[in-house]
Parts: structure tokens; C-alpha cells; sequence
């Protein structure tokens, strides 16, 4: 019976012997996993969350140069001082820049960009209060000598020159036009140098304070006051107020007058007449072609007619400004072809051939001899 007892307690001592080896071997096997040839030991290296972040998808690749070295990644909008030089940075190989229109408009040189190897840097010195608006960039993909905008890559930030004596962004047109249309919002670009400014539009007759509800008109800063649904009760001439978050006193912006807006668009509405359909030799006359359309919409006439490049004819192309019925505004185009001391080769065909940006119109009238 003791005999028993001894074996069985040598076994237990021996499994206990096992268990004890095998964890220590196991934790030199796992710690053997960091020694590299040459007995260094190497620290483990996890990634930082930054690191992760900075290949993700919408990051933006458009940074701000702070003074000593350091950055800014910017977001939506930034708020600077003038006077400061302005130093922006947009990471890629090759890159296309927008910036405020007037500065190329003006030919600034107060701008410049430069293409690095491995970033494009804008700089702009000494910035203003009329330099206040968007700045963005974008990666730029060529295939051989066709290159296109990338826009999964493209990064905007709107930039405030903060002036406390320009509370609106100067603008070189003190009387602006603003066409209404019923079918999208129209815009009274009335832009603030700083987003804390309280700003009000004003109706100059009758003289009354537009109530701005956020719905049918509301205000943004970079962009000024929209009205969703413009109708003809929205015509007349209008300036916007500023109240300036240091000073008492206000300013009023550049004049604004809206015109509500009959034609819709698309291609030139046309029509041509002539002002005699039956001439007789060395009689004169004259063809009419005249398009109807949309304010600030240009249009372009060209002509065939016959003996055309033998015969000269005098053309006389004009626009103009006119009202249709109460306050609508539509822009009338001409253009005026005249025939002097006809002869049989001028009889035939009048083409005139109307375009604009959304397509062209063709229109056709016959000049017969009166005989």
C-alpha cells in the first residue's frame, strides 16, 4: 500500500516538471520572434492612427505654411489678417490651381505658383480685404499630352481677409445687374471679409428691410443673399447693409438691380423678314434677323445668301435691353444684312444661322424679282 503511494506521487511530481519546462520554452520561442540575426533586439513598431489616416480617402491635400516650419491642413474656411504673405501648398506631382477670378482679370503679380517635384506651391503677398474667396486645388492626370482634372483629389478652402474698415469684399462694379429666372435661385453677391458680420438687404423703393426667413431668402457669407424661387414682386433695385461686430457704425454695399427674366433658356428663338420680298433692278433692301433670349446670353449670326463673295452687302449687327409686359426683361438681338442697286444675281435664298451657348437656330426667307 505505501508502495502505491510512492509511485503515484513520483508520477505527480513528474507531470508537474513537464508542464513547467514547456511554458518556460514557449515564452523563449515567442521572445526569440524579435531577435533578428546578429543578436539585436528590435522594437516592435505600431502604426500611429495619424499614419493611418493620411492615405484615407477625402483627406485633403491642401495645406496652409506656418512660420518655423510647421502646417496647416485646412478645412471648409479660414480667417486671416491682411497684409501677411499667404503661402499655400497642395501635395502631387502635378497640380491646377483656382483662385478669386479678378486676380488674373488684373494680371496681379502679387500671385505666383510654382510646380516642385513633389508639390505646388501658391504664394500671395501682401493679400487684401478684396482678396477674400476660394482657393482651391487638384490633382491634374495626364495620358501622354491629354491631361484632365482629377476631381476624387480636389481640396477648396474659402479665405477671409478680415478688415474691420471693408466690411464687404471690394468689388470693381458699383452698379450690378441681377437677373431673376423662375426656374433656378438667384444670387445678390453681397460677400463679407469676415463671417461674424451681421449683414441686411434693403429694397430701395419702396424702402423697406427684406425679411430673410432661411427658406425663401437666406444668407450665406461667401456667397451673399439667395432667393429659391425668384418672381417678378422680387424686381427692383436693392443694396445690402453691414454691421461691424468693433464699430457702431455701418456700410452699404454696391447697388444691385434685379430684372425678372421672360425667355427661357436654350437655343436662339429667331425669326427673319425682309423688308420687301419683290425687288426690281437697282432697287434696295434689306433682311432682318432678330433673336429673342436671356439678358446676358451673347448670340452670333452668320449669313449665306446669293451672289454671296461677288456681290458686297453691308451687315450690321446690335443688341439691346427691352421690357415685355410688367417687369419682365429680354434681351433682343439683330442682325441687319442690306442689298444696294440689285441685280439679277441677288435674287434667291436668304440663310441666317443663329447660335449661342445652348445651340444654334436656323431661319430662311426668299427674295423674289418684282417683274
Amino acid at each position: 500500500m505505501k508502495l502505491w503511494l510512492f509511485f503515484t506521487l513520483a508520477l505527480l511530481w513528474l507531470e508537474v516538471q513537464n508542464g513547467v519546462c514547456q511554458q518556460v520554452k514557449r515564452k523563449k520561442e515567442a521572445g526569440e520572434n524579435r531577435i533578428r540575426p546578429g543578436r539585436k533586439r528590435v522594437k516592435v513598431r505600431y502604426p500611429k492612427a495619424k499614419e493611418k489616416e493620411a492615405g484615407s480617402k477625402g483627406q485633403s491635400i491642401l495645406t496652409q505654411v506656418l512660420d518655423k516650419g510647421r502646417f496647416l491642413r485646412l478645412g471648409e474656411s479660414l480667417s486671416l489678417s491682411p497684409g501677411k504673405t499667404l503661402e499655400l501648398r497642395c501635395k502631387g506631382t502635378k497640380i491646377g490651381w483656382a483662385y478669386p477670378s479678378y486676380l488674373d482679370t488684373f494680371n496681379d503679380n502679387r500671385l505666383s505658383i510654382k510646380q516642385h517635384e513633389r508639390y505646388s506651391q501658391l504664394i500671395l503677398t501682401s493679400p487684401s480685404a478684396a482678396d477674400t474667396g476660394e482657393y482651391s486645388c487638384w490633382v491634374v492626370l495626364c495620358d501622354g499630352l491629354e491631361c484632365e482634372k482629377d476631381g476624387d483629389t480636389t481640396s477648396a478652402t474659402y479665405i477671409y481677409f478680415t478688415d474691420k474698415d471693408e466690411l464687404f469684399v471690394p468689388s470693381a462694379i458699383h452698379f450690378e445687374i441681377i437677373y431673376l429666372r423662375p426656374d433656378k435661385p438667384a444670387t445678390v453677391p453681397c460677400r463679407v471679409t469676415n463671417p461674424k458680420i451681421k449683414v441686411s438687404l434693403h429694397r430701395e423703393v419702396p424702402a423697406e428691410e427684406i425679411a430673410v426667413d432661411g427658406t425663401q431668402i437666406s444668407y450665406n457669407p461667401t456667397k451673399g443673399f439667395v432667393i429659391q424661387n425668384p418672381s417678378p414682386e422680387h424686381k427692383g433695385a436693392y443694396y445690402c447693409k453691414a454691421n461691424s461686430i468693433t464699430k457702431t457704425t455701418s456700410q452699404i454695399s454696391t447697388k444691385y438691380q434685379l430684372l425678372y427674366v421672360e425667355v427661357p433658356g436654350g437655343p436662339p428663338f429667331a425669326t427673319i423678314e425682309a423688308s420687301s420680298n419683290k425687288v426690281s433692278g437697282g432697287d434696295i433692301f434689306n433682311v432682318t434677323c432678330t433673336v429673342l433670349g436671356e439678358p446676358e446670353v451673347n448670340v452670333s449670326f452668320s449669313w449665306r445668301y446669293p451672289g454671296q463673295g461677288q456681290r458686297p452687302v453691308s451687315i450690321h449687327d446690335s443688341w439691346r435691353l427691352i421690357n415685355r409686359g410688367v417687369g419682365h426683361t429680354t434681351r433682343i438681338s439683330q442682325s441687319v444684312m442690306i442689298v444696294d442697286d440689285v441685280e439679277t444675281i441677288d435674287y434667291g435664298k436668304y440663310i441666317c444661322t443663329t447660335k449661342n451657348k445652348k445651340g444654334e437656330t436656323l431661319v430662311a426667307t426668299s427674295v423674289k424679282s418684282h417683274d
